[in-house]
C-alpha cells in the first residue's frame, strides 16, 4: 500500500466519521418512537459512536439558548485533525 494510498483511506475515514455526526444531529431531530423501533436501534448505534466525542466538546461548549453548537465544534476539530494527520503522513 502506498503512502498515498493510506493518506486517501484516512482521509475517508474522517469523513465518514464527520458524516456519521451530521447523521445524528439530524436524527436527534426525529421524535422518538417513530416506525418499528428500527430508526430508534439505529440512532442509538449511532450515538454509541459519536456521544463519546460530542461528550468532550459538550464540556467545553454547553448549550446555548437550548441550541447545542458542540458537534460543530466536534466537526471544525476533526477537519484539524485531519490536516495534521495527513500533514505528517505526507
Amino acid at each position: 500500500m502506498s503512502i498515498y494510498a493510506l493518506a486517501n483511506l484516512i482521509a475517508r475515514l474522517f469523513n465518514v466519521y464527520e458524516f456519521m455526526i451530521v447523521v445524528w444531529c439530524i436524527m436527534s431531530w426525529v421524535p422518538r418512537g417513530i416506525g418499528h423501533g428500527g430508526i430508534d436501534t439505529f440512532r442509538d448505534a449511532l450515538g454509541t459512536l459519536v456521544e463519546p466525542y460530542l461528550g468532550f466538546f459538550r464540556r467545553l461548549m454547553p448549550a446555548l439558548g437550548g441550541v447545542d453548537f458542540s458537534p460543530i465544534l466536534a466537526i471544525f476539530a476533526l477537519g484539524i485533525i485531519e490536516r495534521v494527520v495527513l500533514s505528517i503522513i505526507l
